[in-house]
């Protein structure tokens, strides 16, 4: 578009076809050489690819030949060069052409489905190449021709080249010379020529007509189909023409456009070669091809060897559009398919969806994460250069404040220098102004909140423990996403709306999402569990009486009294909404635990599992409000961590209990299966009764020993078995993997077939668990199923393409039932 057409403001954009006239009108010249840029002096080639007269000069204000320089002759056009003084953006705007020697149809219009072209002849897409690619003659207009036979044609009859010459023939040889639109006239064509006669002769109205009727009346339901996919297209193009002029034979191209040389970049690189767009290589070859036919036109060259130097251009045209819907791609040196226009348009990485809708933003920064231990819930750290260079404006504008400098440029200068007074204002600069973070996908409002930086050494990002949960992150490896908020209306609205602190309830169902996971769980499950003495094992301080909640906290920072110790203390309690002292029986982790339990909420004496922490911030919000639950929070992230280093709650082999009676319990179950089995040799049984009956013995030993590993877990080492406890308070782990660990792995399953239903069962169970190790037979049964999953994925892959592609050859229909690819034909069904 030239500059005095363009507008910032539209109500709407219309794309249509483009006629070889628009082409010609937007374009700035002719490209008639297949040269890019000189190799020696580095400047554009002259009515090259990169040509400085039609796509503008490559250095502001100044002309090829350096006659004219500076602004000041701004518009004027070289009379040396013919080079117009003007800036070089225009080059990321300017459009050449080429006239090409034949018509070329476009690819995307007889390639791709619906076949556009081939809906609006009413021809097949093997019938319509066969014209494209000069294999067959085409009969456009039948005159006073007639077959060798006598009988007329029909329309668009194809013709072989033997057909062709032999009709020639029989007519008179001044037939020929007559004019296209005389009715007696005979022509017949091939190639793109004859398709764009074909296309100027259709009527879109009475072609519609047509079509309309033919849905409605024919009586074959294939027929039926066939007229109502035609007349969508041609639907298309009429509705089309309503807002603007689209002739069908525009979609046959006379004149080809070249993309301004700034979106197909030519890069220098080290040791004086370059890297080059893939569209630089596909438009050389349409202009090598076009001006080879060019000459072999004018030399009067066989009619043979200008067939095939069409069919070359035509092949080259479509490579430049999409190289991917070729059969064969023409490739680099490196044999990869080179990027086409089409490919730099489509997909993730195309021009819509990663230039024009994933736009990357300023004032962004993106990191690794890790966890924050000391960080409180509204804030986040930031590494200190990260933060210099997200805040870089606010600390230039500090810097010239105070007279530590005069421009800009020496504050980036002393900001790029790392000085320590860039560090001191970036600190002031920080208070009050908070970031916004990011963890794709955003897939709820949680997925961005703003939280008040803290400067932090190194390279990673740190993040409150209990956001976790809202942003849906972990600390494997997760990545995200810093904006900084610039506006004071933004500032406002992160600080009030978005921060951490703000966002503690799950938008979806009102319960709490900041709640404590994991070590957290386990250190608060640890101190608020009650220990009893034994015979082996006496608990210190147990039975106590304390007059206060600060006289047990002294006793047990003095040693006197152990952290699950039983004691007795004076504490106020809930009773019928009032607050009432009682002498009640506790533990001291339960009263530490309660001294950052606000006071309206009473005492909680419970023990504390992942479940009752949900019920128990639940509670505290209830009753008190938002930056009161805020602080318990932060406080309690603090007391479950120092608690879980404090309790030592890893776990080694020991802690993993095998029940003594676990090989009783398998013998039993071995002598109950040898029975059925006996039962089956018999012939009392059935086989699907012996199956069943087998599964059902080792599915009952199986629950049977996990009920008992569960019970022997929970009375070893007093109920402080690290594994046990990791369960009960849900921090980590369930009780299939305890089963596993120190029952038995049970039952396996058979590895299925896609689309089959219902899981088969080996019967021979594994009766070792991982403590005690597996044989080589229960480990050969243990990974079956997932390393056959994995062959077979290999081996479908490997052999599916050549099927796939003779069943799509062969079929007349097809359709998806259960995610699998059902082929038809005639009487028979074929599934790859």
């Amino acid at each position: 578009m030239s500059n005095k057409n363009k507008s910032s403001r539209f109500n709407k954009i219309s794309i249509g076809l483009a006629s070889p006239e628009s082409i010609l009108q937007e374009s700035r010249g002719e490209v008639l050489k297949p040269e890019t840029i000189n190799y020696r002096t580095h400047k554009p080639e002259r009515d090259g690819l990169f040509c400085e007269k039609i796509f503008g000069p490559v250095k502001d204000y100044e002309c090829a030949c350096g006659k004219y320089k500076r602004i000041r002759y701004k518009g004027i056009v070289c009379d040396r060069c013919g080079v117009e003084v003007t800036e070089k953006k225009v080059r990321r705007e300017r459009i050449g052409h080429i006239n090409l020697v034949v018509p070329i149809a476009h690819i995307w219009y007889f390639r791709s489905l619906p076949n556009k072209i081939g809906y609006l002849l009413g021809l097949p897409s093997k019938k319509l190449d066969m014209i494209i690619y000069y294999e067959r003659y085409v009969v456009i207009q039948q005159g006073i021709a007639k077959k060798l036979d006598g009988s007329d044609f029909e329309e668009m009859e194809f013709l072989t080249e033997e057909e062709y010459l032999d009709i020639m023939e029989t007519l008179p040889v001044e037939n020929q010379y007559l004019d296209d639109s005389d009715p007696n006239k005979f022509i017949a064509r091939m190639g793109a020529e004859a398709v764009e006669d074909l296309l100027k002769r259709i009527d879109l109205d009475a072609l519609s007509f047509d079509l309309r009727h033919k849905a409605h009346n024919e009586g074959s339901k294939q027929r039926r189909t066939e007229a109502l996919k035609r007349l969508n297209v041609v639907e298309a193009l009429r509705g089309a023409n309503t807002r603007m002029i689209n002739k069908p034979e525009w979609m046959i191209m006379r004149v080809l456009p070249v993309i301004p040389p700034e979106l197909r970049p030519l890069v220098p690189l080290d040791g004086g070669r370059f890297a080059t767009s893939d569209l630089n290589d596909l438009y050389r070859r349409v202009i090598i091809r076009n001006n080879r036919l060019k000459r072999l036109l004018e030399i009067k060259a066989p009619e043979v060897i200008l067939r095939n130097e069409k069919r070359m251009l035509q092949e080259s045209v479509d490579s430049l559009f999409d190289n991917t819907r070729k059969s064969s791609a023409v490739k680099s040196e490196s044999n990869r398919p080179l990027k086409s226009l089409s490919d730099s348009l489509k997909g993730k990485q195309g021009r819509f969806r990663q230039n024009l809708l994933g736009k990357r933003v300023d004032y962004s920064a993106r990191s690794v994460i890790v966890v924050g231990p000391n960080l409180q819930l509204h804030e986040c750290g930031i590494p200190k250069d990260m933060a210099a260079e997200l805040y870089k404006p606010f600390i230039i504008r500090k810097l010239i404040e105070r007279g530590i400098v005069k421009t800009v440029k020496s504050a980036k200068r002393i900001i790029d220098r790392k000085e320590p007074v860039v560090y001191d204002i970036l600190e002031n600069v920080m208070k009050g102004h908070p970031v916004l973070l990011n963890r794709a996908p955003t897939l709820h409002r949680l997925g961005i909140q703003a939280f008040q930086p803290k400067m932090i050494e190194g390279k990673a990002i740190q993040l409150h423990p209990l956001v976790t949960t809202a942003f849906n992150a972990d600390f494997d490896g997760d990545q995200m996403a810093v904006h900084l908020p610039l506006g004071p209306e933004a500032i406002l609205e992160a600080q009030l709306l978005m921060l951490g602190s703000q966002n503690i309830l799950n938008p979806a169902n009102g319960s709490p999402i900041t709640v404590p996971s994991q070590d957290m769980v386990l250190g608060l499950y640890f101190m608020t569990k009650e220990a009893s003495s034994t015979d082996d094992y006496k608990v210190k301080g147990e039975g106590l009486a304390f007059y206060s909640p600060e006289e047990a906290e002294i006793a047990y920072a003095e040693g006197r009294v152990s952290l699950n110790a039983k004691v007795r203390c004076r504490l106020p309690v809930k009773e019928n909404g009032e607050l009432v002292t009682r002498l009640i029986e506790t533990s001291v982790g339960r009263i530490l635990f309660n001294q950052i339990v606000p006071k309206k909420v009473g005492y909680i004496n419970e023990l504390l599992t992942k479940k009752s922490l949900r019920n128990v911030i639940g509670k505290i919000l209830a009753d008190t409000d938002f930056p009161t639950t805020v602080k318990f929070l932060d406080d309690m992230k603090n007391l479950g961590y120092s608690n879980a280093f404090k309790g030592g709650l890893s776990f080694s082999l020991g802690d993993i209990v095998v029940p003594v009676e676990k090989k009783q319990m398998i013998a039993q179950a071995v002598e109950n299966v040898d029975e059925i089995r006996a039962n089956y040799n018999m012939g009392l049984i059935t086989d699907t009764e012996r199956y069943n009956q087998v599964i059902d013995v080792w599915t009952n030993t199986n629950a049977g020993l996990t009920e008992m590993i569960m019970s022997r877990m929970k009375s070893d080492q007093g109920g402080f078995n690290s594994v046990y406890m990791m369960l009960d308070s849900g921090a980590r782990g369930s009780k299939e993997q305890i089963r596993q660990l120190s029952g038995m792995r049970g039952l396996m399953a058979k590895p299925q077939k896609a689309g089959s239903t219902g899981a088969e069962i080996i019967e021979n169970p594994i009766v070792a668990n991982f403590k005690e190790g597996l044989s080589i037979l229960e480990y050969f049964i243990s990974t079956h199923g997932a390393r056959k999953g994995l062959a077979d994925t290999a081996l479908k892959t490997a052999g599916c393409r050549l099927p796939d592609q003779k069943a799509g050859r062969r079929c007349t229909g097809c359709y998806r039932y259960r995610k699998r690819l059902w082929y038809f034909k005639r009487n028979r069904s074929y599934c790859p």
